[in-house]
């Protein structure tokens, strides 16, 4: 379905000097248009919209048949016909060409020129013949690289652009005879040449092959079935000679279409044929088939016609643009293809594929008359009938798009669909129209009045009525009798005509939903389209192109959020993108109720949740937020709750929040959402009565729940930085562990990170970077006690073992009462330890020790004493804790005894704590650790007594302990040998009786 507008794409309109009507004509980079006429090339610069000046014109070797203009390289490439032979030759430093009659150089592909001619050349249009086997039917010219494609009868010839270097400051434009494609079974009378990809085009077949170079460095490739094989044959596809023709019946292939892969089973023999010489040049060792198309002919009359043939075949490449508010890059550097679509068309309809990456037919254009010849722009289709010229949109912008951002269509961003309905914006009259290009922003037209017409049908071309007065200025034709003109109609700027279509489409506003949004739509897609073809913007045009291109977000965001439709969540994104803010979105909504009942379209609803909900800076004024929330109180009263939680809607009167709320209640609608939503109003009221009764109604756990369900109760963000609310700071004073629990709950729901809930805690309780709250090291024991999946436990134990380290080490009590003990932690969860029984031997001896100090010491030692725990990793950081205190004497033996470093542990306890020893021994010397008993213990203990001192009674205590155990442990041989030499006979004979005894 095409829809029809009545814009104005096209605003003036000027005359081509030409001396002789052309037979030819193209145009090309951003100032030339050149047209043939027999055997002579006119070149015209066209500079602004009222100027077209002659520049050169020169003399071909042949009347021009076919013509083309390439912009890297700046050469004119030509098919000529003499003496009935057909060649293809390429112009190049053609603005050197100063007169008609100036010397010119013709040489062959791959001539060399000599050094000493280089003067000549630098003042010389050169003339290069391209030497081919075959007749040539059809030329094009890579946009990307300049490269040039031949069309022959049976076989398709690449060129490839290059220069030969003459010295430092002089190069010449030269062609390599790099690839030969060899075809069967279609005879291209057009054929299209971008980037690798090729569309070849005969009266009724299309192919669209993509050609692949070979491996590089040895890498090895996975070629695709070969392509010279003999034609392939699939069902409903026949590729069988047909019989010679009757006068009684007509033989007709059947329509084909072949997408992908399957298009290589069309029947096409493609053979590729390597004749490059250069080491430097891409080399293409393999084809893709990507696209087939075969249509029948129109056999509804009784005579075949010969006028039902495609026509215009062209692939239009969209480059890369970096993004849409990125500064232009410099356009010198080489284009890097983004998408590429291949046009062809019928006299009444024409067909726009997409071929990169997946091959789709993206559009069908339906022609209101019998169309001679189309060209396609990133903007706009232009086609000609024999009386109008016609403009059509395209969705080339809208796939582009895609490809540059696959995510496009998410909330944040969003680009009108490519299946939109394509629209026709202008039918403008001209009489008697050939042939048409275009380049930059013009559109060429040839026209040539019917010799049998009257003279009145050869006037002035004419123009439908319009709404706006003199769209397109018309000049007169120097020589209005000759019967033709080349006419030059530009196009005006997107922005201009952008305006025309925003205004065109408050017409639809009330009328028409869909009619709305689609031209709107189109409006975007051609601001986009602006924006993305880089090389035709001025630098002060992008500026104004971009804020057009938020405005028209803007304008589809008021759509999307004011008419019913099933996109509306469209308003999102589209508002986003238009970059106003929530109180300038909320300004533009007619707030009037006319019947006393206000309605609020989804799509408002869906923006202004969105935006609440992602913790925007932006704080909407008492008034907007009372609206705001009347609107979600009538449309949306579940939401309610968390829109009364969103930053954006502090400024709300409490009063006004509360009453809502109540009337949830009263509707049956009562949670434990409303609840704390309750409380907290009643904190901003400052009825501290009201709050305590709202936080009775429920228990600890379901307060939980409902801060999981909406955590800006506790923390938002403004920007970028966590900030508590008036809730929190209550909550931290009443009921600290509701608080710890909540936070708990938010980052095992993963509603807050790690990091998060740490800047949480501390801009909570107002401390700095150096000092941890209490609250804080709460937090980390729930965490600990919870055994969050997320949590990295070596990370936390380190939290918790520096933080109890450093108290320990400066005699630091906590801020505040600790939420759980040490006997707490070791009972609820595994990571905390139980602590070995010696260790309360050696922390009983401090009876200067205050609760909290031991409380500190006691969880840091049931922290080591975990299986969990990394004792290597804390020992670096045991340094602030003296081995002086008894504290820090128990957890170096401590990490020591995790570390089997038993035979240290020994030395130190008999120095510092000998009455621990045995409790030490008993407990740790186990097992493969017994032998230490007698080879290390015993003689330690037998060594001091000797020495005396005031611990003797103490060692000879543990002695006599250690004795019974090796007693029990050793047979009467081996025990004997552990005994000193020099010992007292009697005081060992109790011991020597029970060992021999014990069998």
């Amino acid at each position: 379905m095409v829809q029809l507008y009545n814009l104005h794409p096209f605003g003036s309109q000027q005359v081509v000097p030409c001396k002789l009507e052309p037979e030819r004509f193209c145009g090309g980079g951003s100032d030339v248009l050149f047209a043939a006429a027999g055997c002579k090339v006119e070149a015209f610069a066209v500079v602004g919209q009222e100027l077209c000046q002659p520049r050169c014109a020169f003399s071909t070797l042949g009347r021009v048949l076919r013509l083309a203009y390439s912009e890297a390289g700046d050469y004119l490439v030509a098919i000529e016909e003499k003496n009935k032979a057909t060649f293809v030759r390429a112009y190049g430093n053609w603005r050197s060409k100063r007169t008609e009659n100036s010397r010119v150089c013709i040489r062959m592909v791959g001539h060399t020129v000599e050094s000493p001619f280089s003067e000549t050349f630098r003042d010389q249009m050169s003339i290069v013949e391209m030497p081919l086997s075959e007749a040539p039917l059809c030329i094009s010219c890579c946009p990307v690289k300049g490269d040039l494609l031949v069309g022959c009868t049976n076989e398709l010839v690449l060129f490839s652009l290059k220069y030969q270097i003459i010295n430092e400051e002089f190069s010449v434009l030269d062609f390599e005879h790099s690839l030969v494609i060899h075809i069967d079974n279609i005879t291209p009378v057009e054929v299209s040449f971008c980037a690798g990809y090729v569309a070849i085009m005969s009266d009724l077949e299309v192919l669209v092959l993509k050609l692949e170079s070979g491996p590089k460095n040895g890498e090895s490739v996975n070629y695709p079935r070969k392509t010279n094989n003999p034609m392939k044959q699939t069902k409903g596809i026949s590729n069988e000679t047909l019989p010679p023709e009757s006068d009684d019946f007509v033989f007709c292939q059947k329509p084909v279409e072949l997408l992908g892969e399957k298009s290589e089973q069309s029947g096409v023999s493609v053979r590729l044929e390597s004749t490059g010489l250069a080491e430097e040049k891409i080399k293409y060792f393999h084809v893709q088939h990507l696209l087939y198309k075969r249509f029948a002919p129109d056999i509804s009359s009784c005579v075949l016609s010969d006028d039902i043939k495609l026509h215009s075949l062209q692939l239009l490449p969209i480059y890369q643009t970096s993004s849409l508010t990125s500064v232009r890059k410099n356009s010198c550097q080489e284009k890097e293809l983004l998408s590429l679509f291949c046009f062809f068309s019928l006299p009444h309809v024409g067909y726009l594929y997409v071929v990169v990456k997946s091959v789709e037919l993206m559009s069908v254009y339906q022609y209101p008359e019998k169309s001679q010849q189309a060209v396609l722009t990133p903007q706009f289709l232009h086609v000609i009938t024999s009386n109008s010229l016609q403009c059509f949109t395209v969705r080339c912008s809208a796939v582009a798009a895609r490809e540059e951002d696959p995510y496009v269509d998410t909330t944040v961003k969003a680009c009108p669909p490519v299946s939109m309905d394509v629209c026709a914006l202008r039918i403008q009259l001209f009489i008697g129209l050939k042939a048409i290009c275009h380049f930059k922003n013009h559109v060429i037209l040839l026209t040539k009045a019917d010799p049998e017409a009257s003279p009145e049908r050869r006037k002035l071309p004419k123009r439908l009525p319009s709404r706006k007065g003199a769209s397109v200025k018309l000049k007169t034709p120097p020589v209005a009798e000759a019967g033709w003109n080349l006419y030059i109609v530009n196009t005006i700027s997107p922005v201009q005509l952008y305006r025309e279509m925003v205004d065109y489409s408050n017409t639809y506003k009330n009328a028409k939903t869909q009619s709305c949004i689609h031209l709107l739509s189109e409006a975007h897609l051609l601001v986009r389209a602006a924006l993305m073809d880089a090389s035709q913007l001025e630098p002060g045009e992008k500026a104004e192109l971009l804020e057009a291109f938020k405005e028209s977000c803007g304008h589809l965001g008021d759509c999307y959020s004011r008419l019913d439709t099933q996109h509306s969540h469209l308003a999102l994104p589209y508002y986003k993108m238009s970059g106003l803010s929530m109180a300038e979105v909320l300004a533009r909504v007619d707030w009037s109720v006319e019947d006393g009942s206000q309605k609020y379209e989804r799509g408002l609803i869906f923006y202004i949740s969105h935006s609440l909900y992602e913790n925007l800076d932006e704080e909407l004024s008492e008034e907007l937020a009372a609206k705001v929330a009347q609107m979600f109180h009538v449309a949306e009263p579940k939401q309610l709750p968390h829109v009364l939680c969103s930053p954006s809607m502090k400024n709300i009167n409490p009063l006004t929040a509360m009453n809502y709320l109540r009337k949830l209640d009263t509707s049956g609608f009562s949670s434990i959402l409303v609840t704390l939503t309750k409380a907290s109003m009643a904190l901003k009221m400052g009825d501290l009565d009201m709050h305590r009764n709202e936080m009775k109604s429920h228990s600890e756990m379901k307060f939980v729940c409902g801060f999981i369900l909406e955590p800006q109760l506790l923390i938002q963000h403004r920007k970028g930085q966590i900030v508590p609310t008036e809730f929190a700071f209550h909550l931290k004073e009443a009921q600290p562990g509701l608080l710890v629990a909540s936070v708990l709950g938010l980052q095992k729901n993963n509603k807050i990170g790690i990091e998060e809930a740490d800047s949480f805690f501390k801009v909570l309780c107002d401390k700095d970077e150096d000092r941890i709250p209490q609250l804080l090291v709460d937090f980390w024991e729930a965490q600990l006690v919870a055994c969050l999946p997320d949590v990295v436990l070596q990370e936390l134990f380190f939290k918790l073992t520096s933080q109890y380290i450093w108290r320990l080490s400066k005699r630091q009590p906590p801020d505040t009462i600790p939420l759980r003990t040490s006997e707490d932690l070791i009972n609820a969860c595994s990571h905390y330890g139980l602590i070995s029984p010696w260790v309360n031997v050696l922390i009983s001896s401090d009876s200067l020790a205050d609760q909290n100090y031991t409380e500190d010491l006691s969880k840091l030692q049931s922290l080591i004493c975990s299986p969990s725990f990394d004792i290597a990793s804390i020992i670096p950081f045991l340094e602030p804790l003296s081995e002086d205190t008894v504290a820090g004497l128990s957890v170096r033996v401590l990490c020591r005894t995790r570390l089997k470093e038993y035979e240290q542990c020994i030395d130190t306890l008999l120095e510092r704590c000998p009455e621990a020893i045995i409790p030490y021994a008993n407990y740790e010397l186990k097992e493969e650790n017994r032998t230490l008993w007698w080879k290390k213990l015993l003689p330690e203990l037998c060594q001091r007594i000797k020495c005396g001192g005031e611990k003797y009674h103490l060692y000879l205590s543990s002695l006599k302990e250690t004795l019974s155990t090796v007693a029990v442990e050793l047979e009467l041989r081996d025990f004997l040998n552990v005994l000193p030499e020099d010992g007292t006979v009697a005081f060992f004979l109790p011991y020597l009786l029970y060992c021999s005894r014990k069998k």
